[in-house]
């Protein structure tokens, strides 16, 4: 007595497709994604006018309403189809003549060609359609008005009318192998039909392990097949929603069409996954949602019954279209702009599984939530966060969230994780490390240019905004802004750089304007003076050599230290324009070029005063401690009250000292001085330290110092031993507020 949950039926292929005409057996929607390679297809079809077997077909004889997808003609199929989909959505879009849907969603009508003479079958382009030899679609063969007899007689013509002569034993065998391809429609199937008394948490299993073996499928097909099993409704809506995501509507109602991603059904799953279970591993959501209690092991259908209400819930929120767009928004706030800036969407979906998280269920108002959700896609995008281990860092990312209760504590969360991962080292050491790269699609160049967009930068020798040309909504405006090389192929050529990780560094690239479709072959020290004539305002030109990260006198720099100092001051835009975002910092005022002459001559005032040093006493020669405390004093009045500019170099009455007198080996030796001694002495150091931009200028024959700062989001202190005290400017002099003046200060100044 066989103990086997099927048994063994014979089927031609005629009686297949027939069977499906009538929905007998229930193919899924031919308007699902087919996955099969057109050459897959031709290799069946070969298979089988060679008369090779080509597997069997594993069928359910459905007593119930539960079906996989539903049938064209009945809406409950005798038999639906548990493995051998692609095999039988090939032969009926072939023989019928019908067109299948890719994973793109265009639709496509699957042409397989046959040479009757050398009894091969090839997949149907330009040149086979144009080869006589061949019949160009096989459809032709099997439609109910055809007569294989003019098939075969049509195509001696055309064989005939390419000069080729067609001798008589080759006409037989044209005739022959034609007749043979018709009779395809008898090809024998064998398929296992499983009985109607299984359970559907079995044909789930069975599917899951015969797949398994096969081809290679991941837990969102799991996942995706137990949908088709007991909400095939809820996987309609997914590729529905998908779908129309491709193109914009023709009839101008809501779509979910975007700029950013063309999602694919298990991506929005993981989102709805996501948001109904908090947990980022599917791992274990097959099993919940089979009904599995994970405690006693067994299944249970009113537990099942309960998990597909929770993801019903979840997919609502998910494909509700105003929710989808609102997300968007957030990207666009972060100064991202289109899928050619996104280099992870696992980044963005998690992004949007929080966006859902933090507003229908915490409840946050919308301003506030776009604001921290811009900025967590920021930094997740610059730190690669999901690119190594996706799962297990989105599950520990959840995990955060438990025990979070109200709006605010959700908020906080997702600030501290941000604050955690954009150091000061990841600044200032990993941040310039990662853009030392070729590679056009390096997510640390998708942030910079981000950083462009927020702080509304122009593109370089032009007044177009680094925005406009981002935008995919605005056409483009020619081969003159562009993405360009500073240093062209031909110019690093002759300085003895030919390969294409030194040319193609991301470094050397920058959006600009050639005031011709072609940029120059020439060295930028001689085309850079031309380009800068162009700008009647000085100003303007400075600006954009800030927002593009070009370090003074750079076109006349060694390629490899400009490469250096680039990335350098990339990563500072990038951290400008990330502060802007996160709201505590002011859009930055442009220092690069200033004119020292003139600086000097308007003397100090509430905005400038001169230091002759930064270390060293001038009358004894020494280091002073006192002397770094009054440069600190001066930088901490800038920063409490407003803008401001220190001279370090510059005595009081404007004669220039330069930079030698404090004795440093370099300049470089110079800066990671100052950093040194406002991290260990101003309060917050690190953070002050990037409200500041630090510059080597030349005057008068002399090296100086230029630090500027801007105005601080917080109130700074200097700690001179156990005190902390509390400057501003006043006019052109630092003065201490203490007590009940400086608390007041505080109060009006930094709400």
């Amino acid at each position: 007595m066989s103990n086997t949950v099927f048994k063994q039926v014979g089927y031609t292929t005629s009686l297949l497709v027939e069977s499906i005409d009538l929905g007998n057996i229930g193919l899924p929607d031919i308007q699902r994604p087919f996955v099969w390679k057109n050459a897959k297809v031709r290799d069946l079809f070969d298979s089988m006018y060679r008369g090779y077997p080509v597997g069997y077909l594993l069928l359910w004889r459905n007593g119930n309403d539960r079906t996989i997808g539903p049938g064209t003609k009945q809406k409950h199929p005798g038999l639906v189809i548990v493995d051998g989909q692609q095999r039988l959505t090939s032969l009926y879009a072939v023989i019928k003549g019908k067109p299948v849907v890719r994973d793109n969603y265009e639709s496509e009508h699957i042409q397989i060609a046959f040479n009757p003479l050398d009894e091969c079958f090839e997949v149907a382009d330009a040149a086979v359609r144009r080869d006589k030899s061949f019949v160009p679609d096989i459809s032709l063969v099997w439609r109910d008005d055809t007569d294989i007899f003019d098939v075969a007689d049509s195509y001696l013509k055309g064989v005939q009318s390419s000069s080729r002569q067609v001798k008589v034993e080759e006409t037989k065998k044209i005739r022959k192998a034609l007749v043979k391809l018709q009779s395809l429609l008898s090809f024998p199937f064998t398929a296992l039909e499983l009985a109607e008394d299984i359970s559907e948490e079995d044909i789930s299993d069975i599917f899951v392990r015969i797949n398994s073996k096969g081809a290679s499928l991941n837990q969102s097909d799991f996942i995706l097949t137990l949908m088709s099993v007991f909400w095939d409704e809820g996987r309609a809506k997914l590729e529905r929603f998908c779908h129309a995501s491709r193109k914009p509507s023709k009839d101008k109602k809501p779509s979910p069409f975007n700029h950013f991603i063309e999602p694919y059904p298990e991506q929005l799953l993981r989102v709805g996954v996501g948001v109904a279970f908090k947990r980022a591993r599917l791992q274990h959501v097959y099993s919940v949602l089979r009904g599995k209690d994970m405690d006693t092991e067994q299944f249970s259908t009113q537990q099942r019954e309960a998990q597909f209400d929770k993801l019903r819930d979840a997919q609502d929120r998910t494909l509700d279209i105003r929710h989808w767009h609102d997300f968007m928004s957030c990207l666009r706030m972060a100064g991202f702009r289109s899928k050619k800036m996104i280099s992870s969407y696992n980044n963005l979906l998690f992004s949007y599984m929080l966006y859902l998280i933090g507003k229908t269920e915490y409840k946050v108002d919308e301003p506030e939530l776009r604001k921290i959700i811009a900025q967590w896609f920021f930094m997740s995008s610059i730190t690669g966060r999901f690119t190594g281990s996706p799962e297990s860092t989105m599950e520990f990312d959840l995990a955060r969230l438990r025990g979070t209760s109200r709006a605010e504590e959700f908020v906080d969360r997702l600030r501290q994780v941000c604050e955690v991962s954009l150091t000061n080292d990841f600044w200032n050491v990993t941040l310039p490390s990662n853009l030392a790269t070729s590679s056009p699609r390096s997510p640390s160049l998708f942030a910079y240019n981000a950083s462009q967009v927020l702080l509304e930068a122009p593109v370089l020798f032009s007044g177009t905004k680094m925005a406009d040309v981002l935008e995919p909504a605005v056409p483009p405006s020619g081969d003159q802004v562009d993405r360009h090389r500073l240093f062209s192929k031909e110019c690093l050529a002759r300085l003895g750089f030919s390969g294409t990780r030194d040319t193609n560094q991301i470094a050397n690239y920058a959006y600009l304007e050639w005031p011709n479709a072609k940029g120059p072959e020439i060295a930028p020290e001689e085309y850079l003076p031309e380009m800068r004539e162009r700008f009647a305002e000085g100003e303007l030109f400075k600006r954009m050599c800030y927002f593009h990260a070009l370090p003074e006198d750079w076109e006349r720099m060694e390629y490899r230290m400009f490469l250096e100092k680039r990335r350098e001051l990339m990563a500072q835009v990038t951290r400008e324009g990330y502060r802007l975002l996160t709201g505590v910092a002011e859009p930055p005022v442009v220092v690069s070029g200033i004119d020292i002459d003139e600086l000097v001559r308007g003397g100090e005032s509430e905005q400038m005063e001169f230091k002759s040093s930064m270390r060293i006493n001038l009358h004894t020669g020494k280091p002073d401690r006192k002397i770094e405390l009054a440069v600190l004093k001066t930088l901490v009045g800038f920063l409490n009250t407003g803008r401001g500019t220190l001279l370090v170099g510059v005595s009081d009455d404007g004669n220039p000292l330069g930079v030698e007198v404090d004795g440093f080996a370099s300049e470089d030796k110079m800066s990671l001085h100052l950093i040194n001694i406002v991290n260990s002495l101003m309060e917050p150091g690190a953070q002050s330290m990037t409200l500041m931009q630090v510059h080597f200028k030349d005057y008068e024959g002399s090296r100086v110092l230029a630090v500027h700062c801007a105005r601080s989001p917080n109130p700074v202190f200097v700690r001179d031993g156990d005190v902390k005290r509390f400057y501003v400017r006043t006019g052109p002099a630092t003065v201490e507020l203490s007590g009940i003046e400086m608390q007041n200060y505080i109060e009006k100044t930094f709400k």
